[in-house]
């Protein structure tokens, strides 16, 4: 957590703000960091089981500090890790946990990158998304542009979106299926807030395994696939929880999963 990236955890919803509003959450790399770290908290704190990204009323991202940008040099520009650290990347992903992004005003350049990276996304009419990097002569800087886009919308929708940096609006964003709901941004949050309280009522530990054979299988063959399957399936049958599970069920009542 840091002055402008806030965390604060209700009902086993850890909920995370970027908080720079006069610059409309762009973000510095000293926020990048701290953005990343408070992921990385949020993904180890067991009072928290589903995660919330936002941003400030107005803003979700309105992507990297240009300013910022340009006081650090070329070469230094973008070197957050090598490939395989990709949780200096793709921070939201990586997360074990269930991440729903809550957009409301501009995600743009890493602040739709971001929103790419969450589970689900949720937002208001005020949003508007732009993967903008061919305007300043760069790649989309996550990688998720490039990867998760085209699987999320399509090869030739997102390619349009990478080629020309147009905006994508909330409602054409709804029509094509990148974001699941649409609503006033004065009930985002709570909206959001809402559906990962429902979520955090199930098993944490299916759903982290579920999480992970989801995007990892986006780039693997059905053998490679299958065979983390079966091992995800037997540490299931072989877990607290779906002990709890069962017996919840059959005892009618609340389960009271542990994660274990």
């Amino acid at each position: 957590m840091s002055e402008f990236i806030e965390y604060n955890v209700a009902n086993k919803v850890g909920t995370i703000t970027i908080n720079r509003p006069e610059a409309r959450n762009a973000m510095t790399f000293a926020m990048l960091g701290d953005f990343i770290r408070t992921l990385e908290e949020a993904g180890k704190d067991d009072k928290a089981q589903a995660i919330v990204v936002t941003g400030v009323s107005g803003a979700f991202c309105a992507g990297t500090d240009l300013k910022d940008l340009s006081t650090i040099p070329g070469e230094k520009r973008g070197l957050r890790g090598t490939a395989e650290e990709r949780g200096k990347w793709w921070p939201i992903v990586e997360c074990p946990k269930p991440v729903i992004g809550a957009i409301d005003g501009p995600a743009v350049g890493m602040g739709a990158e971001f929103s790419s990276q969450c589970d689900l996304r949720l937002c208001s009419p005020n949003a508007r998304f732009a993967w903008n990097f061919a305007h300043r002569g760069l790649v989309p800087d996550t990688g998720a542009g490039s990867w998760l886009l085209p699987r999320l919308i399509g090869v030739q929708r997102a390619m349009k979106l990478l080629y020309t940096g147009d905006f994508l609006t909330a409602e054409e964003a709804l029509e094509i299926g990148y974001v699941d709901e649409l609503m006033p941004a004065e009930q985002l949050v709570p909206a959001a807030q809402a559906l990962a309280e429902r979520i955090a009522k199930n098993s944490p530990f299916s759903q982290s395994r579920i999480k992970t054979l989801v995007y990892e299988g986006l780039g693997s063959d059905v053998g490679g696939h299958m065979a983390r399957h079966t091992k995800a399936m037997a540490e299931c049958f072989a877990s607290d929880d779906h002990r709890e599970g069962v017996a919840s069920f059959l005892e009618r009542r609340e389960a009271n999963f542990t994660g274990t």
